[in-house]
Order: C-alpha cells, then structure tokens, then sequence
C-alpha cells in the first residue's frame, strides 16, 4: 500500500508540475500585443512621408528595425538600469521598492523591470495590486524565455504611452519634435524616456517644471556614467522642452491613403525620392495662381523611373490642400478621365511597327464624317494633307481619326489593353473611331505606366543588345523592393525599337508652351518627346513627357469634371510638366537602333516609298517591311510644248508633247493643301477638246453624310442645307440640279445652298467640259 501511495505522490507531482510547465508556457498569448498600428508611409531612404492613425484611435507606429542609441541608454538608465543583467524580475528594484512604499505609507515605486512593464503594457485595463503584480513577474519570466532584451526593449519602445494618444517612440518623437528618433539629441531622448513613466500626468506644455525635473535629473545620471562627456551635458541641459503638438508630415497625401487601402496598419516603404517629391509639390503649389485664374482647382503629377519603372514622386492632387469643396482630397492619378488625344503616340507606334505608314507619308486632313461621328481639329481648320509625324506632333485629330481607320479600332483597342490600359470596360465597337480622341476614359497611373514602357523598349534594346523584355508593357511600382522589370527576353517583340525611337523623334518636334520662357536653352540641354490633350469641353489637360531617364505625367483640370474655357493640355498642363522636368538630372537621348531602320527611298512629296513618277526622292532610315505601297500621288503628265496646257493623243500630236512628272492631289485635299503650302503647283489646265482620266471635281460637304437634318429657323421658315465642292481648274464654272431641276451655277467658290423637302434627292453639278458629279442624300426631320 505505501509502495503505491507513493507511486502516485510521485505521479500526481509529475502530472502537476507539467501542468504547471504547460500552463506557464502557454499563459501569455501569442501575439503578445494585437496587431493594430497606423498605416506608416516612408521614402525610398526611409524618411516618413506620413501616417494615419490606427483603428483604436492612437498613434502607434509599427515595430521599428532598430533602437536608436541615446533612447535606449536614456531608457535603460531611468527605468531598468539592472536590465541587462536580471531575468526579467529584479529582486533589489522589488526590496526598494517595497521599502519606499512603507515610509512613504502609500505606493510610490513599483519595483518593476522594463519586462515587467512589457507584461503590463500587453494587459492593458487591470488595477494595479498584489496579485496583478504576481501575474506580471510570472509573465515576465515567459518572456524572457521567449524573446531575446532587444526584442523586449522594442515591444517596449513600440507600446508605451507617451501622453494623449501617442503611443511608442517613433509617434511621440514626431509629435513632440517633428522628426525621427535617430535624430533626436541627447536632451530629447532624455525627455521622451522619463514620458512613460507618469504619461497623464507630465506631457509637453503641461507641468514643463516637473517634466523638466526629471529630464534634467537623467540627464545627470547620464554623465556620472560616462555615456556623454561634459560639454554635451552642458548643452543638454540648456535645450528647451517641447512646447506644442506638431501634426504628421503629408508629403504624400494621396499615395498614404492609397497605402492605407491596401497596406493597413503597415509601416511601407515606397519608391518616393522625398527631395524631388518636395520639389513637385512646390511646382504644383507654383502653378495654382494660372489655374485658380479660369477657375481650374485641381492638379496632379506623377514622375517616375524609366528604366525600373519606380514611381520617384506622387502628387495626387494639389498638396497642402484640406478644400474638400474643390475635391482636393480626390486622387486624380488613379481617377478615370476622359483621355482627349494623349493615346495618339501609341497609334503611330503601332501603325509604324506594322508598315502601315512611313513618318512623312501625308494623311488626309479634309472634313470628314464617320456614320454619326465627325471629328473636327482643334483650330477648326484643316491642312487638306499632313505628313504623319507632323499631324502627331500637332496632334491634328482628323488625321488620327484616319489613321485609326488604317489600323483597326479592334486591333488597336487589344493594342491598348496589352499596353496596360486598364479603363477599357466595354468592348471595342462601344468606343469606335472616338477612341483616339477621347471617347475612352484613362487614368494617369496608366498613362505613366504605359509612357514609361515605351521608352523603356527602347532602351533595354540599347542595354541588351537588340534583346528585349518578353512583357514590355508593365505597370508601375510603388513600393520599394517590387520590380516593374522583366527579364525574360525574346527577339519577337510586341513593339519594335525602331517603332519606339520614330515615334519619339516626332514627339521631340512639339512646340514647347508659351509660358516657359527660354524653353530653346533648356532643350538644348536635354531632350524630352512630350505630348498634350485635351478632353472634349475642356474638362481635362493633360501632358506626358520622356526623356531617357525619367517620365512625367501631369493632368489639370476639375476633380467634379466641370469644363472651363482656356483650359488644354498645351497651356495648363505642358508648363508645369517642363517646370517638373527642371527639377530632374539631365541625361543623353536614346540611342538610334540601327540594326531596325533601314536607308528608305521616299518620295519628297508624299512620304510613301518613291515611285518611277516623283518628282524628287530623299533616303530616310525608316522601319522595314513597309506596307503602305509606292506614292499615289505622283504621275506623269502630257503637256504641250509651251508646257501651258495639258494634252493626250486624241486631241494634240503626240511628237509635240512635253512628258513631266507631277505631284497631284486629290481635289478636297488639295483645296485645303493650297492655301497653307503656295509652293504646291496644282495640274495646269485641260487644253479644250483634250479628256483626261480622274475626277476634277470632288465633293468637300457632304462627303460620306446621306442622311441630312436642316433644323429650322425661329421664323418658322423651311432651312437650308449648304453643299460644297473644288474644282482644279480654278476659273471653271459648275451648274447644279437637284432632282433634275436647274439650281443655278457657281465659279471660284463653289457652294450652294439648297431648300429641300424631307426625303430621298439626287443633286448632279457638271462642269463646261462636261465632267460630273452625281451625290444622292435623304433629308430626315428629325
């Protein structure tokens, strides 16, 4: 019997003490603390661009990477100088405590240890007695089992109150001093490590003489241990206190919202160069007199890396700006706005890398009407032809429209989506041809992005030695440590170099802005291809422009989408871009690809590969694998041997013709051609009796329209609908009928305006040669 009682004593004092093991173990919860910090936003140097409060309200930083030195001598010195030392319980500070406490007959010391407060801090709410005091020893024993003094002092640094809401170091030193830890001074360090200490009772610019006190007194305690030599704790003690509450720095106010969206409660280092982002914000800030003057109220710029795709600067809207009624608080780089005609380099790009046109080949520039839509250039004018290049760098919209119409809206609309257009929400046909002027909406997150990929294309093909990136097309980073860069290479690209490097050279030919005064020195400092739009109404400027080393994305206009008069890419959003661009290092322009352009005979004229009939020819280097055939416009002619008149066979002997080559156009395009380029020869005249192939006459309105509506006047009379035509021969004279009835006839100026009923009509003009035109239109009421 007694062999078996004392089996189970021993049994049941094994089974206890591992009971106890266990629950000694497990008695303190894992996490020690929950994880609920504010939402921290840093530079790329890990300078703090802000941060917004935590959940519970207070201002507690996420655990930092490290202790600065003088906090954590401060903080050791005047709460746990044994610290180091002990195992989380420090039998003398209990003694002393205890001792204290008795003399004074009330509790004035607590006896704990920086552990002891770790445990204290990690239950927060209990009363202070005997029995919590019991608790706190036993948890403080598990901790220091558990996590080495460094991860200790660093739960502490991160949870201590420090006054009002501010909790943990990194907060308080920003509140109270506007900077980080690592740069405050001894005398600083020194008044934040005694905070902790009585938080509700001593707090900056309240009991400053008792706070004061006590800094002072560990101050002394510092220089009798040798951590600072005389002259600093001289200074130390001349140094003033706090005296106010300063708020948070707000670099970067939009990035750190976005931040919080996705990255809560998080400490994040992003890709911001804190130095330039300053920089933009004054540049913005600079702007704000012209934009406030046509009572514009937002901007926003965006600057980044071409080569990592790094975002370097985030100005969301304009900074410094609580007016949440102008939408200051609206991020307009990740906001939908209509695109206006900032997507037409990527047309060109995509029209060059397929052959489809040559950078000189001339693009009709004629009025021009697509089923319902009509697009019209911004000066309302037109040139008749326009070389490609030229129609991109002044982004004329008729012959984008055009070339749209060359390339596809479906092949373009998945070239965009592919580029990293990401607004693209309905299918192609939903856009149409308006697509290139606006009719889809993009953000200027995606227009840096998709910027940026271009230019780098072209310069990984410099940098890889004709290699390049199997996705091209990538989006931005913001955050430090993500790459845009894919190294994967191929030899098949989305998008050529040579497609690239021409797409730029023509957007180095923009005018540069009135308002930047001395813009030639400048440009001849650096290059930078750069290109404007404007969304229809004025509702939205925008500018992007590259260079080899950085991009910059800027928009301007009304966060509410309010149109103003004077509002357009060129004048409000173009300055600012060059005045941001002023704040960036030079660098060299990209470097021609060679191994893709290949010396192109071109007609002079016409900019198609020549034919037997130009008149004069140029060698370019261009892309290869043109497609867009030989010059159309140029043919021979038969003149008489006073080369006054042009002849054929059936009408003047042959042995006396004079054979010459001519550019010609056709004649819509070249009644508009002639009066910008008075060095274009039009076809001499037709000698009486002679025919000759080809239209002389050609329609200018209605062109593609069948369908009219003639709105009517107030007076309740019936309207008309005006029609227009060109001839070559400038002195010809052209009789019009309408359903066979005689209207009359015009000269010079060919327009007539025509009463009609609503209903089908045929209108027939013919010249005194004979040649004729026969237009059928329906009239519709409404």
């Amino acid at each position: 019997m007694k062999i078996w009682f004392s089996k189970y004593k021993k049994l049941l004092l094994i089974s206890t003490a591992t009971s106890l093991m266990i629950w000694f173990w497990f008695c303190v919860p894992r996490p020690l603390f929950p994880a609920d910090y504010s939402t921290v936003l840093e530079s790329r140097d890990g300078e703090l661009l802000g941060a917004r409060i935590s959940s519970d309200g207070q201002w507690r930083f996420p655990p930092p990477d490290s202790i600065p030195y003088r906090f954590s001598k401060s903080i050791v010195l005047f709460e746990d100088a044994w610290f180091y030392q002990h195992p989380g319980i420090n039998p003398f500070s209990l003694a002393r405590a205890l001792v204290q406490n008795l003399k004074a007959g009330k509790v004035v010391s607590g006896g704990s240890t920086l552990t002891m407060q770790v445990a204290r801090l990690a239950r927060p709410g209990k009363k202070r007695s005997l029995q919590q005091k019991l608790v706190e020893m036993i948890w403080s024993a598990n901790l220091e089992i558990r996590y080495s003094k460094r991860e200790i002092l660093r739960y502490y640094v991160t949870q201590a109150p420090f006054g009002g809401n501010v909790v943990g170091l990194e907060a308080a030193s920003w509140r109270y001093y506007n900077r980080s830890p690592g740069q405050l001074s001894w005398a600083e360090s020194a008044t934040l490590a005694v905070l902790p200490n009585a938080p509700t009772l001593i707090y900056p610019g309240r009991n400053d003489s008792l706070l004061l006190k006590k800094r002072n007194r560990l101050l002394e305690k510092l220089f009798r241990k040798g951590v600072m030599d005389s002259l600093t704790y001289a200074l130390s003690l001349t140094e003033a206190l706090p005296g106010r509450v300063y708020p948070l720095p707000a670099e970067s106010y939009h990035l750190l919202e976005h931040a919080v969206k996705n990255e809560r409660g998080k400490r994040t280092v992003s890709t911001i160069n804190l130095s330039l982002q300053r920089e933009v914000n004054q540049a913005v800030l600079r702007w704000v007199p012209q934009l406030s003057a046509i009572r514009v109220h937002n901007a926003a710029v965006l600057v980044g890396d071409i080569r990592r795709g790094e975002v370097l600067a985030y100005a969301g809207n304009i900074p410094q700006s609580a007016d949440s009624l102008h939408g200051a608080r609206v991020d307009i780089i990740r906001s939908p706005r209509s695109s206006g005609s900032i997507l037409k380099p990527f047309l060109f790009a995509a029209l060059l890398d397929k052959g489809l046109i040559t950078p000189r080949q001339l693009v009709a520039d004629i009025p021009t009407r697509f089923a319902d839509f009509t697009p019209e250039n911004f000066s309302h004018e037109y040139d008749g032809a326009v070389p490609a290049g030229e129609a991109l760098a002044r982004s004329l919209n008729v012959p984008a429209v055009k070339m749209l119409q060359l390339y596809g809206v479906e092949p373009f609309y998945h070239f965009l989506k592919n580029a990293g257009m990401t607004t693209l929400v309905f299918p192609a046909e939903h856009y149409g041809l308006s697509l290139i002027l606006g009719g889809a909406e993009t953000t200027l997150w995606d227009l840096g992005g998709m910027y940026r990929s271009m230019a780098a294309i072209l310069r990984q093909y410099e940098e890889e030695d004709g290699l390049y990136s199997l996705k091209p097309f990538r989006p931005l980073v913001w955050k430090a440590g993500k790459q845009a860069e894919d190294r994967r290479e191929t030899t098949q690209p989305l998008l050529k170099a040579s497609s690239v490097y021409l797409t730029l050279q023509s957007l180095l030919e923009v005018n540069r802005p009135e308002e930047e005064t001395g813009w030639e020195a400048f440009a001849g400092s650096r290059k930078i291809a750069w290109k404007t739009g404007t969304s229809f109404g004025f509702r939205d400027a925008w500018a992007v422009g590259i260079s080899r080393d950085y991009f910059v994305a800027v928009w301007a206009g009304n966060a509410d989408g309010e149109g103003r008069p004077g509002l357009t890419g060129a004048t409000m959003a173009a300055p600012l871009l060059f005045d941001v661009f002023a704040s960036l290092p030079g660098g060299n322009w990209f470097s021609e690809p060679s191994d893709e352009l290949t010396p192109t005979v071109l007609c002079r004229e016409s900019g198609f590969l020549a034919s037997s009939c130009c008149v004069a020819v140029d060698t370019v280097k261009i892309q290869s694998g043109i497609k867009s055939g030989a010059c159309p416009y140029c043919r021979t002619i038969h003149l008489d041997k006073e080369l006054q008149q042009r002849v054929s066979g059936d009408c003047y002997p042959v042995y006396n013709m004079q054979q010459k080559n001519w550019f010609v156009l056709p004649p819509v395009m070249e009644y508009f051609f002639r009066r910008k380029h008075p060095g274009y020869f039009p076809l001499p005249p037709l000698r009486p009796g002679c025919g000759e192939s080809g239209e002389p006459m050609e329609f200018i309105y209605p062109r593609e329209l069948h369908r009219i509506f003639i709105p009517r006047p107030l007076d309740g009379t019936n309207g008309k609908v005006v029609f227009e035509l060109t001839h070559r021969n400038a002195g010809a004279v052209v009789y019009w009928y309408m359903d066979d009835r005689y209207l009359g006839e015009t000269s010079a100026f060919h327009r007539m305006a025509i009463e009609a009923r609503p209903g089908p009509h045929r209108l027939t003009v013919t010249d005194g040669e004979g040649n004729q035109l026969v237009k059928r239109f329906d009239i519709v009421d409404r």
